[in-house]
């Protein structure tokens, strides 16, 4: 190969590993009555918003998790394939019966793995690609409480482990994940992907959580932030997710003991909203994210926690 075919070998392929944006921006559309038409990049808002989008998403086997619900927003907008990930499988398979007998058109996989094993969400990454040839939306949402204890009662290996199930994973699923959303097909002509990771109103300020899931929740935060700029240009993007107080398979025992003691009015009472969150309403967030829609979103830590993370704490009619 000659040097100048060797440079336009280069320059063609550093042309198909830029975002569509870039290397073919939205033409002038005209116009109507004299002033320009809109430019738009995404699809009908009024549509399905993830038609033809291969999804893996983590964090899935709860019933009352935002995992199972973003599942279903999903596949009820158009999505083609769906993996339903975690490192529990009691349910993977009702939500797989379930959602098929709600969106028969998707095709639903269930894998059980650690979130925060590397060879195991590579391979899950790996198995997409063969599947399907594209990738588009990886949900890192895997995670656990930690230790509600105070920090001095916290041992070094039950830090790490929090730090690996919540903030490990999130950085495998865009290690592996990001390449594999540049792979392009004659279905896909141009780099694209959107990868979420599920950080949290403790990552954003304190006393939401114990340290080391405080800690955990930052990174994810700090994660987007950070490789939202080394994937410059490419057209994926990432970003964090930060839900406030949300009844979860993680959260239940708070759910519980506050319903046991008859106090369960009083959970989310410190945000303008004065309740907690329901699942689907954190999962339609992360449809948002996951879509084209959200194009000119990256890097950011999205809170939907019905206010809180606005303001500081305070008791009303107590200001002095």
């Amino acid at each position: 190969m000659s040097d100048r075919e060797s440079a336009a070998s280069t320059a063609k392929r550093r042309l198909t590993a830029l975002s569509e944006q870039l290397v073919a921006p939205i033409s002038d559309q005209g116009t109507f009555e004299g002033i320009p038409k809109l430019k738009k990049i995404a699809g009908p808002s009024n549509g399905p918003r993830a038609v033809g989008k291969v999804v893996i998403i983590t964090g899935t086997n709860s019933p009352l998790g935002i995992g199972r619900a973003t599942a279903h927003q999903f596949a009820q907008n158009g999505a083609r394939a769906i993996y339903l990930c975690d490192y529990e499988a009691t349910h993977l398979d009702t939500h797989k019966r379930e959602i098929l007998s709600l969106y028969p058109s998707v095709e639903i996989h269930t894998r059980q793995f650690d979130a925060g094993d590397a060879p195991s969400v590579k391979a899950v990454v790996d198995d997409a690609l063969a599947a399907y040839g594209r990738l588009d939306v990886f949900f890192a949402n895997a995670g656990i409480v930690g230790v509600p204890k105070v920090f001095t009662e916290v041992e070094p290996e039950d830090f790490m482990r929090t730090m690996k199930t919540n903030t490990l994973s999130v950085f495998l699923a865009a290690k592996y994940a990001a390449p594999a959303m540049q792979v392009t097909s004659a279905d896909k002509k141009y780099p694209s992907g959107s990868i979420i990771g599920t950080a949290s109103v403790a990552g954003l300020r304190s006393n939401a959580g114990s340290t080391d899931y405080s800690c955990s929740k930052s990174g994810v935060i700090s994660i987007a932030q950070t490789v939202a700029f080394q994937l410059a240009g490419t057209g994926v993007r990432i970003n964090a997710l930060c839900p406030g107080v949300i009844e979860t398979g993680m959260t239940a025992p708070m759910y519980e003991a506050a319903r046991e003691r008859g106090t369960q009015r009083k959970i989310g009472q410190l945000n303008p909203l004065k309740r907690g969150a329901h699942a689907d309403e954190v999962a339609r967030v992360a449809l948002f994210l996951g879509s084209d829609e959200s194009s000119y979103v990256n890097g950011q830590a999205w809170a939907v926690d019905g206010g809180l993370s606005a303001g500081h704490p305070f008791v009303m009619g107590k200001l002095a």
